[in-house]
């Protein structure tokens, strides 16, 4: 399995590195929760190969200018080590994703949840499902939890260049992590939810143009992932832009971006019911019906409204709008409570806020999120104020990246879902209250399943 120098190279003793290949073969149910625990607390043979990282960065940008931006733009995005998970935990992630799904689908959540929602989330949307959902979930041998869901989830093709540029050191291992081939799949997986989605909007001509759209994307700090986006599509004959969305103009029933005109917008704006001066050309286009815009602003208020997990973790509720018992179960356990913050039970709150975070409705990136024992006087003022929602804490798990480091490193998991199926699952290292991708060491790391 692995010889002496990989036992050495790992820097685990004997008896771990035994479980590792136990675990890595399917073997030794009763400790795998231990074995991932030691392999993300002390394996550090698997790592980020930087001369492979620049290669596929070249490869895909095409532009020594645009390699030297990413370096210098985001040089904590990218994390030498991955994160070990069981297959349990994944699967779990799964049947919570499909009881999420089936929930949005009943008519009396949806109508529940548009009639506190701006007018044009309650307008007759397309049948597009939304591209990049993003369910964060802290997974832990104690604790484990679907954290939110966002709805224009960054990531996804930097972590498609991250899964071609990790090495493991033994093929034990190296199974267990995302292939050549995988990420490849991962691609064409991509390019064909846009197609779906031009095909759910209703045209029956070939999709032709898109508009990845952002405020002021070049000085977004995920910049570099939107050139590759571009990248991506050109490759597979489709004309892209990145534009802000004040460089949009409606002529006629055509939204254009300069002179040419734009079939499908791809929304990575935080605008999300498009009220932004700036977004007035894109907001009037997509109430035309002109355009295809994935995410759009319905399935924002569905999924990724936080005060959504009120719902998702009130059992009567749930039982109340038609939720079979088993989708029931599966949100009760995998949600953690989460209430809103209000004149009525603030009191309780703040007794509880070592217990609790604390999140704005509409929050996005982890801004204005809290974790309740760092909370002074003056931020529980605002909370108060109304806008939040606290849920119960969710203790993330760790990784240790360094051997000699003072103490490991917290991590998320982000599955990217379309139409209720995970596309990718990544991690998220970080230090502090969130994630932040300003940690030496952190950024997003591939995730190595295993069983259980």
């Amino acid at each position: 399995m692995m010889n002496d120098s990989t036992e050495a190279a790992a820097g685990l003793p004997p008896a771990t590195t035994n479980l590792l290949a136990r675990w890595a073969q399917g073997e030794g149910r009763s400790a795998a929760a231990l074995t991932i625990e030691a392999l993300n607390a002390g394996c550090f043979c698997v790592s980020l190969d930087e001369d492979a990282l620049t290669l596929g960065l070249q490869a895909e940008l095409g532009s020594p200018e645009i390699l030297q931006l990413v370096r210098e733009r985001c040089p904590y995005v990218f994390s030498a080590r991955p994160v070990f998970v069981s297959r349990e935990h994944m699967d779990r992630m799964r049947r919570l994703i499909q009881a999420v799904e089936a929930v949005v689908a009943l008519p009396a959540y949806r109508e529940r949840v548009l009639a506190r929602s701006p007018e044009i989330a309650r307008q007759p949307a397309s049948r597009t499902r939304g591209v990049f959902f993003g369910y964060d979930f802290h997974v832990a041998q104690e604790g484990f939890g679907l954290i939110e869901v966002n709805t224009n989830a960054g990531g996804a093709m930097l972590n498609a260049v991250l899964g071609r540029a990790h090495r493991a050191c033994c093929l034990p291992v190296e199974r267990l992590g995302p292939s050549a081939a995988g990420v490849e799949a991962f691609e064409r997986a991509i390019v064909e939810m846009f197609h779906s989605e031009w095909r759910l909007g209703g045209s029956d001509r070939p999709l032709r143009t898109i508009a990845i759209v952002d405020e002021d994307p070049a000085g977004q700090y995920l910049y570099p992932e939107f050139l590759l986006f571009q990248r991506l599509f050109e490759r597979h004959g489709l004309q892209a832009v990145v534009v802000d969305p004040q460089e949009l103009t409606l002529h006629g029933d055509e939204l254009r971006a300069g002179g040419l005109a734009i079939d499908l917008v791809y929304n990575r704006l935080t605008d999300f019911y498009l009220e932004a001066p700036a977004s007035q050309a894109l907001r009037t286009a997509y109430e035309r019906g002109s355009v295809v815009v994935t995410p759009h602003p319905q399935a924002h208020a569905l999924y990724a409204d936080k005060r959504n997990l009120v719902l998702w973790s009130d059992g009567p509720v749930l039982e109340a709008i038609g939720v079979p018992e088993e989708a029931r179960h599966v949100l009760l356990s995998g949600v953690p409570r989460t209430v809103v913050v209000d004149a009525d039970n603030a009191e309780v709150l703040w007794s509880q806020r070592k217990r609790l975070f604390f999140k704005p409705f509409a929050g996005f990136g982890s801004r204005a999120a809290y974790r309740g024992d760092k909370v002074t006087q003056r931020v529980w003022s605002e909370i108060v104020a109304g806008g939040y929602v606290a849920q119960a804490l969710i203790v993330p798990g760790e990784r240790a990246v360094d051997a000699a480091a003072d103490r490991p490193l917290k991590f998320d998991l982000r599955q990217y879902v379309y139409e209720g199926e995970v596309q990718w699952t990544a991690a998220r290292l970080y230090q502090g209250q969130t994630t932040n991708f300003r940690t030496p060491g952190g950024g997003f790391a591939p995730v190595y399943e295993g069983p259980p």
